[in-house]
């Protein structure tokens, strides 16, 4: 990166203020301007030194990770921040939470007891640091993004080669800032929605139940992790569990969850890219209604424009609405895109197309 991304960390453990100054110090692009313990802290070093990012646990004393959030976000403080998240069903509420307050992304909080090495939490937030400032055109690798044009309805209906056929599924895929996108969108949709949908969201194992159990509990249809062999049910959606790639099959006539601890696939398990040609090939392109959204990164977006090209319907979230506009951008900048949508647009316009395809 041309310019270095200015961090402090905030934290009541000195192990973990040292292991992440220690491992994200040798980064490339990359500087440590201080440390701190307390939200207090937090709030006084977000002031004075106007850091481009934060990186706050959840749990300290004095003033907690949600509280000095919420105050920055009140005094419109220009640091972006991201949280630091333990895997219990505790921090899962609380990490949700902090997305809802205003934090980008999360990673796994460094701990004996956790399965991710110090190592690669750094990789991580290097990925999430370096996306996010690409997406913004700050990073080196970045250029001037194009705003990318709404398509209006008589161009979608007039395709050559699309057929008015019924949309037998619906597939989303999202990464960075979506929990809170997602959240946008079940609490949109219809109780009479009678179609399955599948979701991928990039977020490490322990977090995709909490999460579905979230959206469960704000949406008119029933939301819930993937298991494997489960029968998919009409007007259900299915969250990708982390770790796991979903798919979904046929089997004795019924349509099946399949999941697998494949490799990942452009760095990611789950992967969209995976899920949306899974159901591409079971319901048939031409019959789905796809979603890309906010993340950072071009997971998805070939096989979205894949789906555009044999018949399916696709949308995504447009630049302005997104938190990185990165997968979305990439399948726009591909051709495999029929509507760019600010987000609270989306749930509408696909209500619009399931209504004219007869659904």
């Amino acid at each position: 990166m041309t310019n270095k991304s200015k961090i402090v960390i905030i934290d009541d453990s000195l192990l973990v203020r040292n292991i992440l100054s220690d491992v994200l110090g040798k980064k490339d692009g990359i500087e440590i301007l201080a440390t701190g313990k307390t939200g207090l802290d937090c709030i006084d070093l977000a002031e004075k030194l106007k850091p481009d990012f934060i990186i706050l646990d959840i749990e300290m004393p004095v003033m907690d990770g949600l509280s000095a959030l919420a105050e920055i976000k009140k005094k419109k403080l220009p640091s972006q921040v991201i949280m630091l998240s333990v895997l219990t069903q505790h921090g899962a509420d609380a990490t949700f939470k902090a997305l809802e307050l205003g934090a980008i992304d999360f990673v796994p909080k460094p701990s004996t007891g956790n399965q991710f090495s110090p190592e690669q939490i750094s990789d991580v937030l290097i990925q999430k640091i370096r996306g996010y400032m690409d997406s913004k055109g700050l990073g080196s690798f970045s250029s001037k993004l194009q705003q990318s044009p709404i398509l209006p309805a008589k161009d979608f209906l007039n395709k050559s080669f699309q057929k008015l056929v019924s949309v037998n599924a619906i597939a989303i895929g999202t990464s960075t800032g979506g929990p809170k996108a997602l959240q946008t969108i079940f609490t949109s949709l219809p109780k009479d929605l009678t179609k399955p949908i599948f979701v991928v969201q990039h977020m490490p194992p322990g977090f995709t139940k909490a999460f579905a159990d979230r959206l469960n509990g704000l949406s008119q249809i029933s939301v819930k992790e993937a298991e494997h062999g489960e029968m998919v049910e009409a007007g259900h959606a299915y969250i990708a569990p982390g770790d796991y790639q979903m798919r979904v099959i046929e089997k004795g006539g019924h349509k099946l969850i399949d999941l697998k601890q494949d490799p990942p696939v452009n760095g990611h398990r789950p992967s969209i890219e995976v899920t949306f040609d899974s159901v591409s090939q079971v319901y048939g392109a031409n019959h789905l209604l796809s979603v890309i959204m906010t993340g950072m990164g071009k997971d998805g977006a070939n096989s979205i424009t894949n789906i555009h090209k044999n018949g399916g319907v696709t949308l995504a979230q447009d630049e302005a609405s997104s938190v990185v506009y990165g997968m979305n951008r990439a399948a726009v900048e591909l051709g495999g895109i029929d509507f760019v949508l600010p987000l609270e647009d989306i749930v509408p316009k696909m209500i619009d197309i399931l209504r004219a395809r007869g659904n």
